[in-house]
Protein backbone atom coordinates (compact mmCIF):
# COMPACT_ATOMS: atom_id res chain seq x y z
CA UNK A 1 0.00 0.00 0.00
CA UNK A 2 1.65 3.54 -0.62
CA UNK A 3 0.50 6.33 1.27
CA UNK A 4 0.80 9.68 -0.17
CA UNK A 5 1.57 12.95 1.73
CA UNK A 6 2.58 16.68 1.34
CA UNK A 7 5.37 18.13 3.09
CA UNK A 8 7.74 21.39 2.49
CA UNK A 9 11.37 22.17 2.39
CA UNK A 10 12.33 24.20 4.85
CA UNK A 11 14.77 27.00 4.22
CA UNK A 12 17.93 24.72 6.11
CA UNK A 13 16.90 21.80 3.34
CA UNK A 14 15.42 19.67 5.98
CA UNK A 15 12.05 17.96 4.54
CA UNK A 16 9.49 16.28 7.49
CA UNK A 17 8.38 13.00 6.68
CA UNK A 18 4.44 12.25 7.75
CA UNK A 19 3.93 11.01 10.77
CA UNK A 20 1.68 7.77 9.13
CA UNK A 21 4.34 7.31 6.94
CA UNK A 22 6.97 7.03 9.82
CA UNK A 23 4.92 4.93 11.51
CA UNK A 24 3.78 2.48 8.98
CA UNK A 25 8.09 2.31 7.99
CA UNK A 26 8.98 2.35 11.27
CA UNK A 27 11.23 5.07 11.11
CA UNK A 28 12.45 6.53 14.40
CA UNK A 29 15.10 9.49 15.12
CA UNK A 30 18.36 9.05 13.43
CA UNK A 31 17.35 6.53 10.65
CA UNK A 32 19.88 7.10 7.37
CA UNK A 33 18.60 7.18 3.66
CA UNK A 34 20.40 7.39 0.08
CA UNK A 35 18.77 10.36 -1.46
CA UNK A 36 18.05 9.90 -5.04
CA UNK A 37 17.53 13.24 -7.14
CA UNK A 38 16.74 12.36 -10.73
CA UNK A 39 14.96 15.77 -12.58
CA UNK A 40 11.95 16.35 -10.49
CA UNK A 41 12.06 13.28 -8.72
CA UNK A 42 13.32 12.78 -5.05
CA UNK A 43 13.27 9.28 -3.55
CA UNK A 44 14.70 8.45 -0.14
CA UNK A 45 15.76 4.87 0.85
CA UNK A 46 15.95 3.74 4.01
CA UNK A 47 19.46 2.28 4.76
CA UNK A 48 19.42 -0.56 7.34
CA UNK A 49 22.70 -2.59 8.36
CA UNK A 50 23.21 -5.69 7.23
CA UNK A 51 22.32 -8.75 9.82
CA UNK A 52 25.21 -9.89 11.67
CA UNK A 53 24.83 -13.27 9.73
CA UNK A 54 25.20 -11.38 6.56
CA UNK A 55 28.38 -9.49 7.26
CA UNK A 56 29.90 -12.88 8.45
CA UNK A 57 29.44 -13.76 4.87
CA UNK A 58 30.47 -11.15 3.30
CA UNK A 59 33.61 -10.85 5.54
CA UNK A 60 33.88 -14.80 4.72
CA UNK A 61 33.65 -14.44 0.70
CA UNK A 62 36.28 -11.25 0.90
CA UNK A 63 38.52 -13.34 2.38
CA UNK A 64 37.99 -16.15 0.50
CA UNK A 65 39.16 -13.68 -2.79
CA UNK A 66 41.79 -11.99 -1.14
CA UNK A 67 43.49 -15.97 -0.36
CA UNK A 68 43.17 -16.80 -4.07
CA UNK A 69 44.89 -13.12 -4.57
CA UNK A 70 47.31 -14.05 -2.65
CA UNK A 71 47.05 -11.57 -0.41
CA UNK A 72 47.99 -11.76 3.52
CA UNK A 73 47.76 -9.95 6.60
CA UNK A 74 51.11 -8.18 6.01
CA UNK A 75 49.74 -6.65 2.65
CA UNK A 76 46.33 -5.57 4.20
CA UNK A 77 48.34 -3.50 7.29
CA UNK A 78 51.26 -2.22 4.64
CA UNK A 79 48.40 -0.79 2.14
CA UNK A 80 47.06 0.87 5.69
CA UNK A 81 50.48 2.22 6.43
CA UNK A 82 50.96 3.92 3.22
CA UNK A 83 47.55 5.88 2.90
CA UNK A 84 47.53 6.76 6.05
CA UNK A 85 50.84 8.48 5.08
CA UNK A 86 49.55 9.88 2.06
CA UNK A 87 51.96 8.24 -0.03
Amino acid sequence: MTDTATTTLSSKGQVVIPEEIRVRLGLKAGAQFVVVGDRDVVIFKVLEPPALAEFATLTARARRAARQAGRKRADVAKAVKKVRRGA
